[in-house]
């Protein structure tokens, strides 16, 4: 039977319940959003609902540290949620928030209502880039939520950031092993964006940090990706919901942002892919890629980068590419 297409009905809190600014935090360009007002909940469900269609919708709480905000606000927005799943017209809700607002108590709290997923800010595994990025919380901490959400039967979800301060390569990939380790499900990936009127802005002005070019951010995420597919877990998103603000550059302050960094980041796992393919080859000079049912652009590469690229590395004469049913890689 044909899986039901799925969508998140997000509810952005900015900032609220959030105990402290990290380095790379400016809510406001992240959520295109300055203040929350709970009146306006049940609008922003209902415009979405309008628009879903035959699709299973969920109300996702999202922006800030969901269960750190103030509890009775918190709780009347669970059952805001919990009248829509009753009514039968969402089918769940999932939230995000900080490993250091997870306890029993908290989960007591969420179990009394339909919450399925709930996704926690790890950024990284290691206890020197959360120091720096001035998380506020320990790898310990990560790894006691995660232990109390799986054993309460939540479904877990592992965000992660490329380029923290002190962060390198190797760090992200071990970050990547963990989120699987710990029991997630499913991942997101932010690289990092430089935002204006953040501490990181200032680091950047001052010299104590500096911006990752495209192909190192591109590269990292990639490699983290790399883990989180080997492993089964699958990356509901990688890089920053595009807005406004955003997609104009009136809120980075630095560094390198791109809207489609899913598509630069999955071109660069196929670039590597084709790479080790090609070069099992006995020197070609003519090659044709056959490629999964909708990955044609993903494998050529944004503006064609991974053909000009691989073209250029091996001497090729031509390069095709077409879709089918599994990739190969044939020579003439």
């Amino acid at each position: 039977m044909k899986e039901k297409k799925h969508i998140n009905i997000p509810i952005f809190i900015p900032h609220l319940g959030c105990p402290n600014d990290c380095a790379f935090c400016n809510q406001r360009s992240i959520s295109g959003r300055t203040h929350f007002d709970i009146s306006d909940v049940r609008r922003q469900i209902e415009d979405a609902l309008s628009t879903a269609g035959e699709r299973e919708s969920e109300i996702a709480f999202f922006g800030g540290s969901f269960t750190g905000i103030d509890r009775d606000l918190m709780v009347s927005l669970l059952e805001i949620s919990e009248e829509y799943v009753r009514a039968g017209r969402v089918v769940s809700t999932r939230l995000s928030t900080r490993p250091d607002y997870i306890s029993e108590e908290i989960l007591d709290i969420l179990g009394r209502y339909s919450v399925k997923t709930i996704e926690l800010g790890i950024q990284s595994a290691s206890d020197k880039v959360l120091k720096a990025s001035k998380r506020g919380h320990t790898l310990s901490d990560t790894v006691n939520a995660c232990k109390l959400i799986k054993e309460r039967g939540f479904d877990l979800v592992g965000q992660m950031m490329i380029g923290l301060p002190m962060s390198d390569g190797d760090s992200e990939v071990e970050t990547a092993k963990l989120i699987c380790e710990l029991g997630a499900s499913e991942a997101r990936i932010y690289p990092i964006v430089i935002l204006k009127n953040t501490h990181l802005a200032k680091m950047v002005e001052n010299g104590e940090y500096i911006p990752l070019t495209e192909s190192e951010l591109v590269g990292r995420s990639a490699s983290v990706l790399e883990v989180f597919r080997k492993k089964g877990v699958k990356v509901l998103r990688i890089g920053l919901h595009s807005g406004t603000e955003l997609n104009s550059g009136e809120e980075i302050a630095g560094g390198y942002y791109h809207p489609a960094m899913g598509e630069l980041v999955g071109g660069e796992l196929y670039y590597r892919e084709l790479e080790r393919r090609i070069a099992a080859l006995d020197s070609p000079k003519k090659v044709t890629v056959t490629v999964p049912r909708g990955d044609l652009s993903k494998a050529i590469g944004q503006n064609g980068r991974n053909r000009a690229r691989l073209t250029e590395k091996f001497g090729l004469i031509a390069m095709k590419f077409k879709e089918g049913d599994a990739l190969s890689i044939g020579k003439k």
